[in-house]
């Protein structure tokens, strides 16, 4: 199982969650959120990680302007699109080389079929729990049972409070194509900054021959 650590920027962090190999690290280029990087990224921290080590930039409906000057920036593997962004917009974005991760809010009334018209223009899916108006980092699960919904055509990172506590069910979900967890608010000290005691418990459930090797 593949692992995202969402919601870093914290430099020495950045560099104590590096040494565990995630598979993807994502970074927050939202005002709004309370792991927004500001102004404190390191622009040369992020262009010398390993390849090994995918680098997210998260976005909610941002100009594609914005969107391509920050991938340029921080050498972006991929881009995290969380907000209302249209077909229409992950088609220019992919046009231009940008790799695609389409983020949707999941609960009890959300229709699968919406996916359709992504599907060409996104490499992956992103499941996130639906609370209210709050884009992610709500450390709440949705009820994965939804997911049976899904056509399961496109690999998706699972996200929306995985924690500890419920990391190995993940592993029970074989019937879907999970690329990835996602983990944010259930692994920190703060807004922004992570337990790596804790993270790396998640790697011994998620990543158990990892470990052992």
């Amino acid at each position: 199982m593949r692992l995202k650590i969402c919601g870093m920027r914290d430099a020495e962090n950045i560099r104590e969650v590096l040494a565990l190999q995630p598979d993807y690290m994502g970074f927050i280029f939202y005002h709004k959120s309370s792991r927004f990087v500001g102004t404190e990224l390191d622009e040369d921290l992020l262009k010398s990680f390993p390849k090994s080590t995918k680098k997210v930039g998260v976005f909610v409906n941002a100009s594609q302007a914005y969107i391509l000057d920050t991938v340029k920036k921080y050498s972006l593997d991929y881009v995290q699109l969380h907000g209302e962004e249209l077909p229409d917009f992950c088609k220019n974005l992919k046009f231009k080389g940008v790799n695609i991760i389409k983020a949707f809010s999941v609960d009890s009334t959300f229709n699968f079929a919406k996916l359709h018209n992504y599907k060409p223009h996104c490499d992956f899916f992103l499941f996130d729990t639906k609370v209210g108006e709050q884009v992610g980092g709500t450390g709440q699960a949705f009820d994965w049972s939804l997911l049976s919904r899904y056509d399961n055509e496109k690999p998706f990172f699972l996200a929306g409070g995985v924690g500890l506590a419920n990391a190995a069910q993940t592993l029970d979900l074989k019937q879907l194509r999970i690329h990835a967890i996602d983990v944010n608010s259930k692994f920190e000290l703060e807004p922004g900054l992570k337990d790596i005691d804790k993270l790396s418990e998640l790697i011994k459930i998620l990543k158990p021959e990892e470990v052992e090797m």
